[in-house]
């Protein structure tokens, strides 16, 4: 089975766009460990929406564009590892012939890209996990790792 990667555009402070799957408002969290998380730190099972203070699991923050571009982007690799598997399966029957490469690949996406958007920042709480919140909305936020309330 092969696999490959689709990567997705961060702003020029390291951070990745994201939407909440229950409120549909847009933020952004740091993509990776920032400097100052604490050695041993374990990533949680679920993260808490800054602007909402609902949870929702790891893999439920996407936004519908990076949806979209990941399977536009994930069509033609499939639609090429499908062909191969098939060309293999007929090697052996006589008098069918198949050719990878018969189908149409589609064009890949045109490249997303992260505006340097929104304003960075920290729960008193879990410091490390800052996030990107559009401005006006840093009356009450949430922290990404636990849902506390504070002020920004």
């Amino acid at each position: 089975m092969s696999s490959f990667s689709v990567p997705l555009p961060l702003d020029s402070d390291g951070f990745l766009r994201r939407e909440c799957p229950h409120c549909v408002q847009q933020f952004k969290w740091h993509h990776g460990p920032t400097a100052d998380r604490p050695e041993g730190e374990i990533d949680p099972v679920v993260y808490y929406c800054p602007l909402c203070g609902v949870s929702a699991g790891l893999d439920e923050w996407w936004t519908e564009e990076q949806l979209a571009f990941v399977e536009q982007s994930a069509a033609g690799p499939m639609l090429r590892t499908a062909s191969e598997e098939i060309e293999k399966a007929l090697r052996g029957f006589k008098g069918l012939t198949y050719k990878p490469g018969q189908l149409d690949e589609p064009e890949p996406p045109p490249a997303l890209h992260e505006p340097d958007d929104m304003i960075i920042v920290a729960s008193p709480c879990h410091s490390w996990e800052p996030v990107k919140i559009p401005e006006g909305a840093a009356a009450r936020v949430h922290c990404l790792m636990c849902g506390e309330k504070f002020a920004a």
